[in-house]
C-alpha cells in the first residue's frame, strides 16, 4: 500500500510565469519526491520554520524560488526514515537548513522529504524537534554571528553590542543569546511596541529605525563594541562609523538593501572589522560547533517566549505578514496539522 503525505506545493498556473504561481497544500507519495543526485535520506518531518525566504517564495516576490513545482521551508527537523548514508541511520534526529532547500530543491512544508545526507546534522541532545525549528536558520545565523564576535575577540566586558532588526527572528535570538553570555545589548527596531518583548529577552535599552537610518557621517562618536547587523544599507554604514576601535560587526541581512554607503574611514582608522555571516553553505563544522552552542547558551525560557507555532495550513497567510516585518520572533510550522 503507498503511504501518503500532505505537503504544501508551489505551482505555475501559466508555465514559464512565475507570477502566475500560486501555492496549496497537495496529497504526495514518496514517488513524487525529487532525487537530486546523490539524495539519500529520507526524513520524516516534525516541524519547519518561516523565514524571510519563505516569505518570498510564498508571495512570489524576488523570485527565490529556482524551479516549479517547488515545496518551500529552507529548513526543518525530524527523523530519519530511510538512509543509504553512512553518516545516518534510521531513526536518527536531524536538522536541516540551508544549501539553497526551498529556493532550488524541495524543502521543510512538507510531512516527508528526501534530501542528501551532506546538508544534515544530527540535533544535539537537549534540542527537541520544536526548540530545533523554534532556532532555526534565524537562530543558527544568529549563533554564527555571536561565534563571529567572539572570534574578533569581543568580550561582554568591552561595552555595548547593537542589534539591529531586533525584533525579526535572528535579531530576536541574538539578543537572547548575547545577554545570557553577560553583554550589555541594544536593541534598535521600528516597532517600539516590541520594547517590553526585547527587554524580556535580555534587551537593556533600544533605538528606533529611523534614529539608525540617518545618513551617517564617515566616523561618529564611539559607540559599540560589536554589533549583529541583520539590516544592511544606511543602517549597516550607522552602525560601523560608530563602532569603537578594534571592533566588530557581524552583517547577514539585507531587508534595508544591499547597497553599503560608508567609507573606508571605520577600517583603516579605527580598525573596525565588518564580518560577513553566511548560514546557507557554511561547512558542516561550523553548523555542528553552532548548534551544540545553540543548546547551551540560548536558555529555554527565552526561546519559547519568541517563538509561535501554526499549522502548515496557516502559513501561507504568514508570508505577506513577515515581508511587511509584521513578524515577531520565530514562528514554527507543524507539517502534521
Amino acid at each position: 500500500m503507498t503511504t501518503t503525505f500532505n505537503a504544501l506545493v508551489v505551482r505555475e498556473a501559466e508555465e514559464g510565469n512565475p507570477k502566475s504561481a500560486a501555492a496549496a497544500i497537495e496529497q504526495l507519495s514518496d514517488a513524487d519526491l525529487p532525487t537530486y543526485g546523490d539524495s539519500d535520506v529520507t526524513v520524516d518531518i516534525d516541524y519547519s520554520s518561516l523565514n524571510y525566504k519563505d516569505g518570498m517564495a510564498l508571495t512570489g516576490k524576488g523570485r527565490i524560488i529556482r524551479s516549479f513545482p517547488m515545496v518551500p521551508g529552507i529548513d526543518f527537523s525530524g527523523t530519519v526514515s530511510a538512509s543509504d548514508s553512512d553518516r545516518f541511520a534510521v531513526g536518527d534526529e536531524v536538522i536541516l537548513t540551508g544549501w539553497a532547500v526551498g529556493e532550488r530543491y524541495w524543502g521543510g512544508y512538507s510531512q516527508r522529504q528526501r534530501v542528501k545526507s551532506d546538508w544534515l546534522v544530527k540535533r544535539p541532545s537537549g534540542l527537541s524537534s520544536e526548540q530545533a525549528m523554534g532556532i532555526g536558520t534565524a537562530g543558527l545565523t544568529a549563533m554564527l554571528c555571536v561565534l563571529g564576535l567572539e572570534d574578533g575577540g569581543v568580550q561582554s566586558g568591552d561595552g555595548p553590542i547593537v542589534v539591529t532588526g531586533a525584533a525579526g527572528g535572528v535579531g530576536s535570538t541574538a539578543v537572547a543569546i548575547l545577554a545570557h553570555l553577560g553583554y550589555e545589548v541594544t536593541a534598535v527596531t521600528g516597532r517600539p511596541e516590541q520594547q517590553d518583548y526585547l527587554r524580556g529577552l535580555g534587551a537593556s535599552s533600544f533605538l528606533t529605525r529611523a534614529e539608525m537610518s540617518e545618513e551617517p557621517k564617515p566616523l561618529e562618536s564611539e559607540t559599540w563594541a560589536g554589533a549583529v547587523d541583520t539590516v544592511g544599507s544606511t543602517m549597516l554604514a550607522k552602525v560601523l562609523a560608530q563602532t569603537k576601535h578594534s571592533g566588530v560587526v557581524t552583517a547577514c541581512g539585507l531587508a534595508g538593501g544591499v547597497d553599503l554607503p560608508t567609507t573606508v574611514m571605520p577600517f583603516i582608522l579605527r580598525n573596525v572589522r565588518l564580518q560577513g555571516i553566511d548560514s546557507v553553505m557554511a561547512p558542516i563544522e561550523a553548523r555542528d560547533a553552532a548548534w551544540a552552542r545553540l543548546a547551551t547558551d540560548l536558555p529555554a525560557d527565552q526561546l519559547a517566549a519568541m517563538t509561535e507555532v501554526v499549522p502548515m495550513s496557516e502559513i501561507i497567510e504568514q508570508g505577506p505578514k513577515i515581508m511587511a516585518g509584521q513578524v515577531r520572533g520565530r514562528v514554527v510550522v507543524d507539517p502534521n496539522h
